[in-house]
């Protein structure tokens, strides 16, 4: 059996270290890098994905399925799934802290409920932040194909939420 293999590369700016960002609100830091004053994270483009919007307490993300994605089963890998809703959730509590604020998931719950494939094309990604305290944040979310609207997935996140050093 003959395989005929395939390449994807992508490039990156460097992360944006807390200290360069420590004067802004989550919503703020977002909205920054939604109009390209700060890169996206190196993960988004690694795996194929972006930040659409943000508002208070809302966080969407929109990803591209690809065969690059597969499992061993010829599906797009759960992981996949899992990253975007923990990239969605997260960024849902961050729109929500105030300056010299950061966190991280503690927890994430996800319940993947069909598969998806190549051909699938665009999942979006839509979280909500449910609580957000002084040092825990919930938030839920939910993806859904941009083409068919069907729900591939939902999840929710527990993070813990501290001051940055």
């Amino acid at each position: 059996m003959t395989t005929t293999l395939r390449s994807r590369t992508h490039s990156w700016a460097p992360s944006t270290l807390p200290g360069d960002v420590a004067e802004l609100s989550g919503l703020e830091f977002l909205r920054a890098m939604l109009d390209g004053v700060l890169a996206a994270p190196p993960i988004a483009g690694t795996l194929g994905f972006t930040l659409l919007k943000v508002e208070p307490g809302v966080a969407i993300f929109e990803g591209e399925t690809g065969e690059h994605q597969y499992n061993p089963m010829g599906s797009v890998h759960g992981g996949y799934f899992a990253t975007l809703l923990d990239s969605a959730l997260g960024c849902a509590v961050m729109t929500m802290l105030p300056a010299g604020t950061a966190y991280t998931t503690t927890q994430l719950n996800v319940h993947m409920v069909r598969p998806a494939f190549a051909h699938t094309g665009l999942l979006r990604c839509e979280a909500k932040a449910v609580h957000v305290g002084r040092t825990v944040a919930t938030a839920e979310g939910r993806l859904v194909g941009s083409d068919d609207g069907k729900l591939y997935a939902h999840g929710t996140t527990t993070c813990a939420v501290f001051a940055m050093r």
